[in-house]
């Protein structure tokens, strides 16, 4: 626990280990008076710590109206990412995202509206929910010009190349080489196929936990990482969701290809990347059983199939040193 005189926080272990981890330490200390003064200068009253996350202390507040509303200030490390979240929340201007109410981006604040429960403790199966899902961050996309201070998906596919060789040497080699090397191959196709000129505001992080149910009984996305993208970004992520259903992943591919017009090639490469980046990203932060439920997936695909409807001809291989 950290606290002042007037206010005691309950800090997650995960937000806690996060900051840790990149030698921040000293803003768990500082972090009960930035909470403190936002609650002041905003007129909220604090309310329960929201767990789930590691980039940012979240917690119910409420208003002097009182509107009900979620108070979120992200880790040192993170405020890059939290203004690229404040700006596609501002795009979105509360459709198909929740609505952002007052923003300090000096301070990684930003106050939201406060939504119900995830979709997955509302509709039972899953196949209705992923559909679902994918209407939900369809009501987001709209054409986002490169005048916006926005990564793109080409950004991220150069980004993940990189990362990728690297967390699979840390993670102990946690999937076979071939694997990493399919993703590889899919981002490079990927970041070729971006273009400015049709790309659209995306939410880069579409999963179950990330889509609430709203008051008029509707749902919205939470979270957003804010990116100038193909569509195919979001399916993909929905295409990785939900390793352990037992479902065929390529027809789940090419259901959400027929929903939303989206070539289904594309929805396919994202969540293979999607898919190899989160598990191994989860098996090094220890979120588990998922990272390593997500790496077998993978890794059975690729055993099977190759990982890709396009085979795996021209992979780029990964430096064993």
């Amino acid at each position: 626990m950290a606290q002042t005189d007037d206010l005691m926080l309950d800090i997650p272990d995960e937000v806690r280990n996060k900051v840790v981890a990149d030698g921040n330490a000293g803003w768990l200390d500082e972090l009960p008076s930035i909470v403190e003064s936002l609650a002041q200068e905003w007129s909220l009253t604090i309310g329960a710590t929201l767990r789930g996350g590691h980039v940012a202390f979240v917690a119910e507040a409420t208003l002097a109206d009182g509107t009900a509303s979620v108070l979120k200030v992200g880790v040192p490390s993170a405020r890059r990412d939290l203004t690229f979240e404040a700006t596609a929340l501002r795009l979105a201007d509360g459709d198909g995202c929740a609505s952002l109410l007052l923003e300090d981006v000096d301070r990684g604040a930003l106050l939201l509206e406060r939504l119900g429960a995830a979709i997955c403790d509302v509709v039972p199966d899953p196949a209705t929910r992923h559909m679902m899902m994918c209407d939900v961050a369809a009501r987001l996309w709209r054409p986002v010009g490169p005048d916006i201070d926005l990564p793109t998906g080409a950004d991220k596919a150069r980004e993940y190349s990189d990362l990728l060789p690297r967390l699979w040497k840390e993670t102990g080699r946690a999937c076979s080489e071939a694997t990493v090397e399919d993703a590889l191959a899919c981002l490079d196709r990927r970041r070729r196929a971006h273009d400015d000129r049709r790309a659209v505001l995306v939410h880069g992080d579409v999963h179950d936990l990330n889509v609430l149910q709203a008051a008029d009984g509707g749902f919205k996305l939470i979270d957003p990482s804010g990116l100038r993208a193909e569509p195919a970004y979001d399916l993909g992520t929905i295409v990785r969701a939900n390793p352990d259903i037992g479902d065929d992943l390529h027809a789940r591919a090419k259901r959400l290809a027929a929903h939303t017009g989206v070539d289904a090639t594309a929805i396919w490469e994202w969540g293979t990347i999607h898919r190899v980046s989160s598990g191994l990203y989860s098996r090094q932060i220890g979120f588990q059983p998922f990272g390593d439920l997500l790496l077998a997936e993978a890794d059975r695909l690729t055993a099977s199939s190759h990982g890709s409807p396009l085979g795996r001809s021209g992979d780029p291989g990964i430096d064993q040193g």
